[in-house]
């Protein structure tokens, strides 16, 4: 049986069509449930991963979903994972497979994903931008890095949905860590309006802000 084969029969139409509503355009979506395809991806990962990956199947959504999860589980120095990294972000299709495509760093990944994902804040394509901000707001809001973070969140441009939400994800998760310098951030930063005002509302939404500073930061909306 291929591997193809497998995934075929691990779908589930139920879900196929709850999937599909949660990524509007993204087509060939089989419906398997992100446990199975993790244990999967691990299976995988733990054997001959780079030949999978020389050979791997495109077509649906859940094979592509498929490729990230080896390429971050895969064990092997930083220099070679970032190749595969470079060669997979342009698969990248939908806000589903960048997200779960971004991964807790290990040590010795982490200072050359920084110095990777820092050019692609300028990218001009939608979901190169939105891996370089969802990877870095998973493992660079933290004192070394957060006033860089800030600055490349600023220069970002992109007009894109799923590029702009996930500027607005990574200030929400700023100002959870910073607080008082997101917030002071936030009085001069030169975010489009669009942005900056979704911005404050996945603040607003997050339980680990308190009552006290939501209002401050419900204060802080631009209106036109």
């Amino acid at each position: 049986m291929t591997l193809r084969d497998q995934l075929l029969e691990l779908c589930e139409p139920k879900y196929m069509k709850f999937t599909s509503a949660l990524m509007p355009g993204v087509e060939n979506v089989l419906g398997i449930r992100l446990p199975l395809l993790r244990k999967i991806a691990r299976e995988i990962a733990a054997g001959d991963w780079r030949a999978y990956l020389a050979q791997a199947g495109d077509f649906y959504f859940e094979e592509r979903m498929l490729q990230g999860m080896v390429i971050s589980y895969a064990r092997c120095g930083p220099a070679e994972k970032l190749e595969h990294v470079a060669r997979f972000i342009p698969k990248i299709d939908n806000w589903a497979v960048c997200d779960c495509f971004c991964w807790r760093l290990k040590a010795a990944e982490r200072e050359p994903m920084w110095e990777f994902i820092r050019p692609r804040f300028r990218s001009e394509a939608e979901y190169e931008v939105r891996f370089a901000v969802v990877m870095a707001l998973g493992n660079f809001v933290d004192q070394a890095h957060i006033e860089d973070l800030l600055q490349l969140l600023d220069g970002i441009r992109h007009e894109a949905y799923y590029a702009r939400m996930g500027v607005a994800w990574a200030v929400s998760v700023c100002y959870i860590k910073f607080p008082e310098r997101t917030h002071a951030w936030l009085e001069s930063c030169s975010l489009d309006d669009w942005t900056f005002n979704k911005s404050l509302q996945k603040i607003v939404e997050s339980y680990r802000v308190s009552d006290a500073a939501k209002q401050q930061i419900r204060a802080m909306k631009r209106r036109k």
